[in-house]
């Protein structure tokens, strides 16, 4: 890794370690060699009604994403386990942390329930794990987010995943979908009808798309810290995997 090229203390910085002192490079943000594969998304959503109204607005919204070339894994949460009620090595959460490492980018798709989001959804985020040893296996991936609600419009549920989304250091993309009055948007073959809410479905997941593609190269540089440079792998495993703070 490039680092500073002139001492940190000539610019008065005296608690800087100029040996791990990073000045920002636009060249480091171009990839000489952009990856070629398909973009790749991980959705969830949070029922698990016959009917649901958030795996209908995810299905489609994967759809979309299929459309623009992207790959689509949609995860089902039936079985899935309450977190730490079951081991690691569940089925379920096994198949939900291989797509959460396999993915590019996330869309998280929840009910609001009692002015939240659901506990299914918050059940799968957290099974996955903050830190696989050392390594965020969510940090610097892309987000969408998008809530269906059975009332008006409301933006509870995507406010409270946005700050999942930011404490798993993951790039929210500024964007998102709010549906009001979900039973009245699809129809009886489960496709959402025509309306301003589609609307802003298709700018939401062409936001994503974008987002994956400029970002997925240069993750690991965007998410580069100054204070992780200095501590070991050792000893950020040992703080990231902690049980109680």
């Amino acid at each position: 890794m490039r680092r500073a090229d002139m001492s940190v203390t000539t610019l008065n910085l005296p608690n800087i370690d100029s040996e791990l002192f990073d000045r920002p490079s636009l060249d480091r943000l171009v990839s000489r060699t952009p990856s070629q594969h398909a973009p790749r998304f991980l959705m969830l959503y949070g029922s698990l009604r016959e009917r649901s109204y958030s795996r209908l607005l995810t299905e489609e919204a994967g759809r979309l994403l299929e459309t623009m070339g992207g790959e689509v894994r949609i995860f089902n949460p039936m079985g899935l386990p309450l977190p730490d009620s079951a081991p690691d090595d569940h089925p379920k959460v096994r198949e939900l942390r291989e797509l959460a490492q396999w993915a590019e980018g996330m869309v998280w798709c929840s009910p609001e329930r009692h002015g939240s989001m659901a506990g299914i959804m918050k059940a799968q985020i957290d099974w996955i794990p903050l830190a696989l040893g050392a390594v965020r296996p969510t940090q610097g991936k892309t987000l969408a987010l998008m809530q269906v609600s059975g009332g008006s419009q409301s933006f509870n549920a995507v406010n409270q995943l946005r700050v999942l989304g930011r404490w798993m250091r993951m790039l929210t993309i500024p964007n998102q979908s709010s549906v009001a009055k979900a039973f009245l948007e699809f129809d009886e073959a489960g496709r959402m009808k025509p309306s301003s809410y589609y609307e802003r479905v298709v700018d939401v997941m062409e936001e994503l798309f974008k987002f994956t593609l400029l970002t997925r190269d240069v993750a690991p540089y965007l998410v580069d810290r100054y204070s992780e440079r200095k501590e070991s792998a050792e000893q950020l495993s040992k703080r990231v995997n902690q049980r109680s703070i």
